[in-house]
């Protein structure tokens, strides 16, 4: 389960930012984790708003970079010249610096924090702390600029030599370990392999469309179809049809017909939200199942708010959720801060804010600082700009632009 997450020099986050899913103890809509000395309440899912290129999607770049720099930078990174880093790129001394990434997660009851730097050529450092008793236990501290780059306090890792001597200079050493089956840090490497899943508003849709229909003829089926005649699109079912070799899976939606019958239509006639529905249906039940941790940018992008809300809603329910599975969304869509009948589907602090500074660079904040009231309806509160992390454009200011560039004649 993921706790928290902080990172800097990445992206259009320039200054480092932090995202929590740490909860009040009195928060309703919080789970409690159990952990090796007392609980913790965390929330199950976190919606991130803002404007057009305020850096929404850039959180979950974020964490998408340091998910694959632990999966890769040991068996792909040797190929290449250099890091792959996508640092802030409106200072041009970042450039200079490192990149900086950490995260916070409970294994099996335990907390552990586990972070690095990359520079340009090699990691600059990296560390792992454990907290099996609530105190902190240094497990690996890393620093490429001693001569002796390796620290392991306590003397933890097994076979810290072969670590070392196994790990290049731009190489994570967790990365090392995970591709080694470490019998202590394996657990924190399959973390991210099983863990932030990225879906986005373009690009994959039809392999997650694919993905889906080949769970429609497993265990999944029958919620799958359920999901879709319940998402009230006029589907009552729906029909898999292998494809032929190297071809994907031909899907074919049964839709009610006016005398009572079924029709199916072809898949390139259902409507773009219909598919994109359906493509979303695989990945949502696999992170369920798994209880992993889901990454959906633009939540909303051609789903209509009501069911962007029942996504939402699927996560935060306990009995739809057993597993525990976290959301991370982006949305430009304020109708999923509250329902039509005033309801909060989200508590405020699961909803965080994004704002570009002077400098380009984003800022990330959540929307209890902003002190909102118990009973505000944070939909018009947020519309109205009482937040922030909205466009700054008056009403109607770009008609007023283009009538007067009309009448002056410039194109």
């Amino acid at each position: 389960m993921l706790l928290r997450f902080r990172t800097a020099n990445v992206r259009s986050l320039r200054d480092e930012q932090e995202l929590t899913f740490v909860a009040p103890l009195e928060a309703d809509a919080a789970r409690e984790i159990k952990l090796a000395d007392g609980t913790i309440r965390v929330y199950p899912l976190i919606g991130i708003f803002g404007a057009n290129a305020s850096g929404k999607s850039n959180i979950l770049a974020a964490l998408c970079d340091m998910r694959d720099a632990v999966l890769d930078s040991y068996a792909r990174w040797a190929s290449r010249q250099g890091i792959p880093r996508h640092v802030f790129g409106l200072a041009p001394k970042c450039a200079y610096e490192p990149s900086f990434f950490e995260v916070d997660v409970v294994l099996d009851g335990v907390r552990w924090t586990y972070g690095f730097e990359l520079g340009a050529e090699r990691v600059e450092s990296e560390w792992v702390h454990s907290y099996p008793r609530g105190r902190r236990q240094e497990w690996l501290d890393r620093d490429a600029s001693r001569s002796e780059p390796y620290r392991w306090p306590g003397k933890r890792i097994q076979d810290r030599g072969q670590l070392a001597r196994r790990t290049r200079p731009d190489t994570l050493l967790l990365s090392t370990a995970g591709t080694d089956n470490h019998p202590q840090l394996s657990v924190l490497f399959h973390w991210f392999r099983r863990n932030l899943w990225s879906i986005g508003p373009e690009g994959e849709r039809k392999d997650r469309e694919s993905f889906t229909a080949t769970q429609l003829e497993g265990e999944q089926g029958p919620r799958i179809r359920e999901l879709l005649r319940v998402a009230d699109l006029g589907i009552t079912g729906a029909e898999v049809e292998p494809g032929e070799a190297g071809r994907s899976h031909a899907v074919r939606l049964l839709h009610r017909s006016a005398d009572g019958g079924e029709v199916a239509f072809d898949w390139q006639h259902e409507s773009f939200g219909t598919r994109s529905w359906f493509a979303l249906l695989g990945p949502i039940l696999l992170a369920l199942d798994e209880g992993a941790v889901l990454l959906i940018d633009e939540l909303d992008a051609s789903l209509h708010s009501r069911m962007a809300a029942e996504v939402i809603r699927i996560f935060a329910d306990p009995d739809a959720n057993p597993a525990g599975a976290q959301l991370i969304f982006t949305s430009h869509d304020a109708s999923l801060l509250s329902s039509p009948s005033g309801e909060r589907l989200l508590a405020p602090e699961q909803v965080w804010l994004t704002e570009k500074d002077k400098d380009g660079a984003t800022q990330l904040y959540a929307l209890t600082e902003a002190q909102p009231g118990e009973e505000e309806n944070l939909t018009v509160s947020y519309l109205e700009g009482a937040f922030g992390a909205v466009p700054d454009l008056l009403e109607g200011q770009i008609a007023r632009r283009m009538a007067v560039r009309r009448g002056s004649g410039q194109r």
